[in-house]
């Protein structure tokens, strides 16, 4: 088994070129993942079995062959030069003997057959998409469906993108990926249906506070599926307190990677999406940025639970971007806040990303606090410190 990696300058239908150039050369695709970068490269990994040797250096020069063998009959277009990937092809061994190889029927275990969906109540909509709760093989799950008349070549590759993420997610703070079905003009993700609903509706909507200690916990919650996350290179970009979503036992997830990027694949990344309210300055201006945009954002959602309050509210988002970037500008943090989460909350939010903690020393700040607030996050008692939270949702016909 072979890992084959081709970089090169992006073009249509360049996925089917580089399929079929290897299978001239007799080579079975086991797995196959593009990704395209802002500046126009495309980066293609292929994991493939059926060469004859462990050894890499006779494929090396058979990809080679084959490319050029293809410029020579002009199968491709004169204009696009096939330099670049030779130059920047990578073949790595994946030997058998080190682990168990497991057949497979050449179908994917996550697709999803849009039959087997039984589509409920629509409980959210948006311009792109919209989300329906519904049932899967008997299990309740969430649908989130594109709408077929916004489906172009770019919702595509976000929602390729999406699925990509998702489905190498395994975390009991991130919200479960259960399938999808990438058949147009049926393209949906399904995940695990979320009983509780969000962070946000109940701060904003039902007006619910968080206890220190239940605040505390939801804090945890948070920052152990961003530091899951941000350990496999993934990058959130929209963390906010609508995309913290809750389970029947008041356990938080993170939610949504509509806008989510995989670091190590990306080029260097400017932001096009997200919310100017708890967006990190330097995505704001567009700048290169890294994991340090979603511990900003975190800071600004943990001030939120805090007040209960949406962050400058009596400013529109542009004007609070604007004093972001401009004019340092920050919530105001309540007089009577504990001093270690006051302190948490300014680092956080630091103006440069190199101050601010990573998601492993935030847990362990968080920790210290939950200790000195008595709190028993991992236990029973978490359902008993957010029962007044789900009595109000019940009340609602949640």
């Amino acid at each position: 088994m072979h890992e084959i990696t081709f970089s090169t300058i992006d073009k249509p239908k360049l996925l089917s070129e580089l399929t079929s150039l290897l299978g001239e050369l007799g080579l079975n695709i086991q797995e196959a993942h593009a990704f395209s970068t802002n500046d126009g490269y495309s980066l293609d990994v292929f994991v493939v079995v059926g060469w004859h040797d462990e050894e890499t250096e006779d494929l090396v020069e058979a990809v080679q062959k084959e490319i050029g063998r293809i410029e020579e009959t002009q199968a491709w277009s004169s204009s696009h030069s096939w330099s670049t990937p030779v130059e920047n092809m990578q073949i790595a061994e994946n030997p058998a003997a080190d682990r168990v190889e497991i057949p497979t029927d050449g179908s994917s275990e996550w697709e999803i057959d849009v039959k087997l969906l039984k589509f409920g109540n629509k409980v959210a909509s948006g311009s792109y998409g919209d989300l329906y709760r519904g049932t899967y093989c008997s299990q309740d799950v969430a649908i989130k469906v594109l709408k077929p008349e916004r489906i172009n070549a770019d919702m595509q590759r976000e929602f390729a993108q999406e699925v990509y993420i998702m489905r190498k997610v395994r975390h009991k703070n991130v919200v479960q990926f259960i399938g999808a079905c990438t058949k147009p003009p049926n393209l949906c993700i399904v995940t695990e249906y979320m009983s509780g609903g969000s962070v946000y509706d109940y701060l904003h909507k039902h007006k619910g506070v968080f206890k220190l200690p239940a605040l505390v916990g939801v804090a945890m919650d948070v920052s152990k599926g961003m530091s899951y996350l941000h350990q496999n290179n993934i990058i959130h970009r929209d963390l906010k307190t609508a995309n913290l979503l809750m389970d029947e036992n008041g356990t938080v997830k993170v939610a949504d990677f509509g806008v989510a990027r995989v670091k190590a694949q990306s080029g260097v990344m400017t932001a096009e999406t997200g919310t100017y309210r708890w967006m990190a300055p330097e995505v704001i201006e567009h700048k290169p940025y890294d994991h340090k945009a979603d511990v900003f954002s975190f800071g600004i959602l943990l001030w939120e639970l805090l007040t209960g309050k949406i962050p400058y509210e009596y400013l529109t988002p542009l004007q609070a971007a604007v004093g972001v970037v401009q004019k340092g500008l920050r919530p105001t943090i309540p007089k009577h806040t504990h001093a270690k989460l006051c302190e948490l909350l300014q680092k956080c939010w630091q103006q440069d990303p190199a101050q601010r903690p990573d998601f492993s020393e935030i847990l362990e700040t968080l920790q210290r606090i939950s200790e000195e607030v008595g709190d028993e996050h991992e236990g029973k008692h978490k359902d008993k410190l957010l029962g007044g939270f789900f009595s109000a949702l019940r009340g609602r016909g949640h």
